[in-house]
């Protein structure tokens, strides 16, 4: 039953190192220990996920609104109206058009002419 290697003397069954002999109460903190770590990680992994879905949430609320407001607008251009909002893009875009073309062109009264023709 017992096998002789070396001069040393091997008992069948168990392979490979023995388990050093730990201190109980010192495996007993470690693992308490562990489990506080992971319950920590958990609690910001959580935290993070929520503040995620509150900001998408708050996205979500800002498109719909933005969304409503084009329907808005949308309706009135059915009806012949042209929303003031959209009357002054236009006309914002036209007033820095003209201000690019100045600033590009040598030339002052060409970008006059440019931004007195709407």
């Amino acid at each position: 039953p017992f096998q002789v290697v070396g001069g040393k003397v091997k008992k069948p069954g168990k392979r490979g190192r023995k388990p050093a002999k730990i201190d109980l109460k010192a495996k007993l903190e470690r693992s308490r220990q562990s489990a506080r770590e992971c319950r920590a990680r958990k609690k910001l992994r959580y935290q993070y996920l929520e503040e995620l879905v509150s900001s998408r949430e708050r996205a979500i609320c800002a498109l719909r609104e933005e969304l409503e407001m084009y329907k808005q607008w949308c309706m009135a251009m059915d009806q012949g109206k042209i929303p003031s909002e959209i009357k002054a893009l236009l006309t914002g875009e036209e007033q820095g058009k003209a201000q690019q073309n100045s600033t590009k062109l040598a030339k002052p009264g060409k970008a006059e002419a440019n931004s007195s023709n709407p």
